[in-house]
């Protein structure tokens, strides 16, 4: 079962720059289970994997982002806590939902490309997460309503969503064809979600909440439609937690095969350009 993992290794058909952009990449070991991922999706993908570490600070401005961004394949965005370096999270998010390039959002990261959606296309300004500002004119992201009062009161124990939890995955979506299945199932770490109120009309601003919990009440999934962006996808959960190097989860070698996609588009451009 290692034999195709070292030949991936030694042999690699192609290579693939990514950029994952956090606020703690002085650390890098605070993100090692999602560069393991990602290495794993370009293992899976016959392909050596250059990871560029992109403090989001630095993509606040368009000026910024495209300085930071412009000579990367993929994009990674992983979860976190905390304000400091959100304006920075969700300036990469629109410059890479503007210039489609293939992007996978973690747990925070799905919120933010919420958030971003929301502010830029869903005529949301302002919009935020009430972790950040609890005085948000539009909080898109917010506390489930029965731990309100709990929070309000600032006790934090207990009123984290961990552990495994089921979704469902509307047919025909990117998320779909990428598991395979409609059916899935992701650890969690995390305290706020989508929030309800704001769902339908961001929704309807075109970006499309296509995995929910099995009641429908809990957004697990977001992603632009294939027609709109090539790999636009966000999760709530950490699919980098069930990552294994023999065994990739599939929406981090999605991210890859889609980053490699558009790299052969580019190139051909230019072919063709020059």
């Amino acid at each position: 079962r290692w034999n195709t993992v070292l030949d991936a290794v030694h042999n690699p058909k192609h290579e693939v720059k990514i950029a994952l952009v956090g606020k703690y990449i002085d650390l890098p070991d605070a993100y090692l289970s999602v560069t393991e991922a990602l290495r794993a999706g370009a293992f899976a993908n016959q392909t050596k994997l250059s990871i560029k570490w992109v403090a989001s600070d630095l993509c606040e401005t368009p000026e910024g982002a495209k300085e930071q961004l412009s000579d990367v394949d993929g994009i990674c965005v992983p979860g976190g806590f905390g304000v400091r370096g959100i304006e920075g999270k969700l300036g990469a998010l629109k410059y890479a939902r503007e210039n489609k390039i293939p992007t996978l959002g973690l747990c925070l990261g799905l919120q933010c490309m919420v958030i971003e959606y929301a502010r830029n296309k869903a005529g949301l300004d302002g919009a935020s997460s009430s972790e950040f500002d609890e005085n948000a004119k539009y909080p898109v992201i917010a506390t489930m309503a029965e731990q309100v009062d709990i929070l309000k009161a600032g006790d934090l124990g207990g009123t984290m969503r961990l552990g495994t939890y089921d979704a469902k995955l509307i047919p025909g979506s990117i998320v779909a064809t990428v598991y395979g299945t409609t059916d899935v199932n992701e650890r969690h770490r995390h305290r706020y979600e989508v929030n309800n109120t704001y769902r339908q009309q961001i929704a309807d601003a075109g970006l499309s909440f296509s995995g929910t919990s099995p009641d429908g009440q809990l957004v697990e999934f977001v992603e632009l439609p294939r027609e709109v962006h090539p790999y636009y996808i966000a999760t709530q959960a950490h699919p980098e937690l069930r990552s294994r190097p023999n065994n990739a989860h599939p929406l981090f070698s999605g991210l890859v095969e889609a980053s490699l996609e558009r790299q052969k588009a580019t190139r051909l451009f230019d072919i063709e350009k020059a």
